[in-house]
C-alpha cells in the first residue's frame, strides 16, 4: 500500500467503491468496503490525495479524512461525468474520479466545515418554509376564485 498516490472513492449510502492508483496512474488495488470497514482502511493507509465527488456525506467524508492526515479533494460531478470510459459502474465512478483528480487544470469544491454546513441545512429548510407558504397562500386564492370570491394578492391569507 506504500505505492498508493491517490485513491478515488465512491461514496453511497452504505457501500464505498475504492480505485487505488501509483503515480503513473496504474491501477493498484480496487475494493468495496462497507463505511467501518473504509475508515479502517484509510487509517492504515499513508497519508495521501483522496478524490471524491461532492456530494451528500463527501463533506463528512472530508473532513474525516482529514483527520486521519489524508489530504481530501472533492470534484463536482459534472467534471467527473466526462471521464467515466465504460458502463457506469461504482468501481468506474471511483476509477473516473481518480482520472479526473489527476488532471493538472481540475476544480476541486472546498470542503464544508460543520457550522457551514448546518447554516446551509437552515438556509435551504427556510427557504423550503417560504415556498410552501406561497403556495398554499396561491391555492387558498384559488379556491377561494372557484366559490367567486376575489381577494387583492397584496391581502394576506396567512399570518407570518
Amino acid at each position: 500500500m506504500e505505492n498508493i498516490a491517490l485513491i478515488g472513492i465512491d461514496l453511497g449510502k452504505n457501500s464505498f467503491h475504492i480505485h487505488c492508483q501509483d503515480r503513473r496512474g496504474k491501477a493498484v488495488y480496487r475494493k468495496k468496503f462497507t463505511r467501518p470497514k473504509l475508515i479502517e482502511f484509510l487509517a492504515t493507509c499513508p497519508a495521501t490525495t483522496i478524490a471524491m465527488e461532492a456530494c451528500g456525506g463527501s463533506h463528512f467524508m472530508a473532513r474525516k479524512l482529514e483527520e486521519l492526515g489524508h489530504s481530501p479533494k472533492l470534484i463536482s460531478p459534472q467534471f467527473v461525468r466526462p471521464f467515466v470510459k465504460s458502463n457506469k459502474n461504482d468501481f468506474v465512478d471511483a476509477e473516473a474520479i481518480c482520472e479526473a483528480a489527476s488532471r493538472p487544470s481540475m476544480r476541486f469544491v472546498q470542503p464544508r466545515t460543520e457550522s457551514q454546513q448546518a447554516m446551509r441545512a437552515l438556509h435551504r429548510v427556510r427557504e423550503s418554509l417560504v415556498q410552501d407558504k406561497v403556495k398554499t397562500t396561491n391555492q387558498m386564492h384559488a379556491f377561494l376564485l372557484e366559490f367567486g370570491i376575489s381577494v387583492p394578492e397584496e391581502l394576506p391569507l396567512l399570518a407570518d
